[in-house]
């Protein structure tokens, strides 16, 4: 399997994870990254999270290696990152969230290095 899909793979589970966690156990969604006011915000966001973490899903399985698939994998991975830093530093949002930057700015840089090497 090429190395892209291997990346793909792991973005697809890793937002359908996150994604779904709040529809399941908001309690401790909200014990390790903080507590929420907007309850059905959180739940919005956690369901396109993980429909983007299914439709990446679907794309490895089926082998797809249309530009669509890394304009999605990488413009939401760098949208993640985007408000993980800003809420963060701003001190609106846990620090944690910091960490969610680094694994999604890590998911650009191998997403890019994989397209452009054609991995």
């Amino acid at each position: 399997m090429p190395f892209q899909f291997r990346v793909l793979r792991v973005q697809g589970i890793y937002y359908l994870t996150s994604g779904l966690w709040p529809l399941f156990h908001m309690a401790s969604f909200e014990a390790i990254t903080g507590p929420k006011v907007e309850d059905w915000l959180v739940r919005m966001v956690g369901l396109l999270a993980a429909v983007i973490g299914m439709t990446l899903l679907v794309a490895v399985r089926r082998r797809n290696r249309g530009i669509e698939i890394l304009v999605l994998a990488i413009g939401s991975a760098l949208a993640f990152a985007a408000v993980d830093i800003r809420y963060a530093l701003g001190g609106v949002i846990s620090p944690l969230y910091l960490a969610d930057a680094v694994v999604e700015l890590g998911l650009v840089v191998l997403l890019v290095g994989t397209a452009r090497s054609g991995r």
